[in-house]
């Protein structure tokens, strides 16, 4: 089989970042009129706010902290003619685990479902028919599911943005719904609706030859099984995204339980639509394809409603009229344009680009090895494992997306007013609001690993020991085996990743987070292309993508951890007197 040099793979993602760069900022930018004064009457609101000498309680530690006071949105309260008075808000009591649990475990269900109906459709596709054809059927399945999911997952800068946004929008308001968080959830669904237009016009128009590109132009079979599954669920693509925003929004209002109701409407529909046009109609990837579209389908229909009154008080989307009026209650700065979700556009798409081109470069070289279809069958089965037991730890650093904003924007906003009146900072007080944040990360990541520690057992021992039940080819089931060491350790070493993740994302250190991805997304093709190169075996493939984890994991955690862990350590050594330990001193 024929496979084309491994950068071929991300023609498809810089043609689609190219679509949603354009799409985002023709789409948003009439959610509300934007005041031609608005720049300049911004500013002159801040110049006019002074800081205040005061006394500010700090909820959850009993005691007060002197001289600290800090500038919020002026929009959010009346201006007096001589300026405003603001102090940094109480600092947010910690989550409890029963909150957590509250979150987390209905957000789990929402983040599993996902992968869950890929692995569905790979389940119904691999026991249907003959030995030959599913074997055949679950090797296109791989190069059309990753085109289909890696598609959606570029347009995933719409979900971090709004989640952040409507988190940060919320927590200025004191935890209400506002005009401004309203603007966030029409404007980012307006822009996922004209996305996902776009998105499908393009995979309608451009996915036989990319499949041919990347699976390689004399695997006919492979590429019409492959192409009609691409184009059937290309229909779906702007309700899936709109899905995507409204359930990150009500994410980032703490509301897990909403968004699940209308995943298990999508669930159910197509475990049904696979037993009936797959299992029963024998109609294969076809089948599997259409049922999962009309499950996506039915998921936005059920969510649309109770979005639209938890998120807007009742009010539209509207998704096809633009609003030519700043929302009810709100002021001009409560307008949300594209220009805002285009500061995270840029990072966050060189982000998910990077993790879309790592499984996009892995798939490549699995089908440029020996042995198929049994080698691309059995990398497809460790994917969807893979994705299913992801969301395990995505669900961590959904957490902190959600629960962390509180403690950054407010002090984002603090350090942004003093260094504009140059003012300096109380060190005692944003050391405060810096160690609590501390705190709650270091409390995720520690439950992600004992997270990790029994999915990643769990996930490893089906390909070890219980293949049949996604298999009954003899030769995959051999194949697969030794592909679930490397795989273990892939889904351990994702806790550090992911979690570490969200708390940067939290944080927006985009630029970051972007520079690590396109090194790493830089080191991963030249191994794969040596492993293709000497043909294998695809357990090496798997074994370069621990090692891709790995090396993220060390420098998101790094980011986050380093710099306290290196300080202890050169404390405990004398070598140096660590400052942190100093002000920790001061705020005891």
């Amino acid at each position: 089989m024929r496979v084309v040099h491994g950068r071929t793979c991300s023609l498809f993602a810089v043609a689609l970042a190219l679509c949603c760069v354009l799409s985002t900022h023709s789409a948003a930018t009439d959610a509300f009129i934007p005041n031609s004064s608005r720049a300049s009457s911004a500013k002159a609101k801040r110049a006019a706010s002074i800081m205040v000498v005061g006394s500010t309680t700090l909820a959850g530690t009993g005691e007060e902290s002197d001289e600290i006071a800090a500038n919020e949105d002026t929009s959010s309260v009346s201006v007096p003619r001589g300026g405003a008075i603001y102090k940094l808000p109480p600092l947010p009591a910690p989550p409890t685990m029963a909150q957590f649990r509250k979150f987390a475990l209905p957000c789990l269900a929402l983040w599993v479902a996902g992968p869950l109906l890929s692995l569905v459709d790979t389940s119904f596709v691999g026991l249907s028919g003959d030995s030959t054809k599913s074997a055949m059927q679950l090797a296109a399945l791989g190069p059309a599911t990753t085109f289909i999911d890696g598609s959606t997952y570029l347009f995933a800068f719409l979900n971090v943005a709004t989640t952040n946004l409507y988190a940060s929008a919320r927590a200025a308001s004191g935890d209400e719904s506002s005009a401004k968080s309203e603007a966030v959830v029409r404007t980012a669904s307006r822009v996922a609706v004209i996305s996902g237009l776009g998105l499908m016009a393009l995979l309608l128009a451009c996915s036989r030859p990319l499949l041919s590109l990347y699976i390689g132009a004399e695997s006919t079979d492979l590429i019409n099984a492959a192409t009609e599954y691409v184009n059937i669920r290309a229909l779906s693509m702007p309700t899936s995204l709109l899905l995507g925003v409204l359930q990150s929004a009500l994410l980032g209002a703490k509301d897990s339980i909403t968004p699940l109701v209308a995943i298990l409407y999508s669930t159910v529909i197509n475990v049904i639509g696979d037993y009936i046009l797959v299992s029963r109609l024998g109609m294969g990837l076809k089948g599997a394809s259409i049922a999962t579209t009309l499950a996506q389908w039915a998921a936005t229909i059920s969510l649309i409603g109770p979005a639209r009154r938890a998120l807007l008080n009742g009010g539209g989307l509207q998704l096809l009229g633009s609003s030519r009026k700043v929302a009810d209650g709100g002021t001009t700065n409560d307008v949300v344009t594209s220009k805002t979700f285009l500061k995270f556009a840029a990072p966050v798409l060189t982000l998910i680009v990077g993790k879309i081109a790592a499984f996009g470069f892995m798939t490549n070289a699995a089908a440029a090895l020996p042995g198929q279809p049994m080698t691309l069958a059995a990398h497809q089965i460790c994917l969807s494992l893979f994705f299913f037991m992801s969301p395990f730890l995505e669900v961590m650093s959904q957490t902190a997306q959600t629960f962390l904003p509180p403690y950054f924007a407010p002090l984002a906003e603090y350090r942004e007013t003093m260094a504009e009146q140059n003012q300096p900072e109380d060190t005692v007080v944003t050391k405060l609001w810096e160690n609590e944040a501390y705190k709650l990360a270091s409390r995720l990541i520690r439950i992600g690993f004992i997270v990790a520690l029994f999915v990643a057992s769990i996930g490893s021992s089906i390909p070890a020991f219980f293949s049949r039940i996604l298999t009954t080819d003899a030769g995959v089931m051999a194949t697969v085996k030794p592909l679930a060491i490397p795989l273990w350790f892939g889904a351990m070493l994702t806790a550090p990743v992911a979690i570490s993740e969200g708390v940067l994302l939290a944080r927006r250190e985009l630029k970051f987070l972007a520079a690590v991805y396109m090194t790493s997304t830089a080191i991963l093709p030249p191994a794969l292309l040596r492993i293709k190169a000497a043909g294998g075996p695809v357990v090496n493939i798997w074994s370069c993508f621990a090692a891709f984890q790995l090396f993220r994991a060390s420098c998101f955690a790094g980011k986050i951890w380093g710099r306290r862990f290196l300080n202890k350590i050169l404390d405990v050594t004398g070598i140096t007197k660590d400052k942190t330990k100093q002000i920790d001193e001061k705020i005891a």
